[in-house]
């Protein structure tokens, strides 16, 4: 679990990122949450923009692909969903104690 500090910190640095994926009519399946993992293991923090035509709750969606990506929510602001998982290959960030 993150802290409230290493919260504050990933949400400072996904502020200047733009969206990668986008959740629409279909909602969340399988293939996107696969994509997303990878997504994941490449960049450790990413965004995910909710559309308006989505039917399922924007908290909902944040719910699924964190726990079906295995990655830490960090922020659901707006449309947007922040989240981060630590990657094994590639670590870029160091989150403060």
């Amino acid at each position: 679990m993150l802290t409230g500090k290493q919260k504050r910190f990933l949400r400072s640095q996904a502020h200047h990122l733009t969206p990668v994926f986008q959740v629409g009519k279909g909602g969340v399946n399988e293939n996107m949450v696969k994509q997303i993992e990878d997504v994941l293991e490449a960049r450790e923090l990413i965004k995910v923009s909710v559309l308006q035509n989505c039917e399922e709750d924007r908290y909902t969606v944040a719910e699924e692909l964190s726990e079906g990506a295995k990655a830490e929510l960090v922020q659901v602001i707006g449309n947007t969903i922040v989240l981060y998982k630590e990657s094994r290959e590639n670590k870029q960030i160091v989150l403060p104690n």
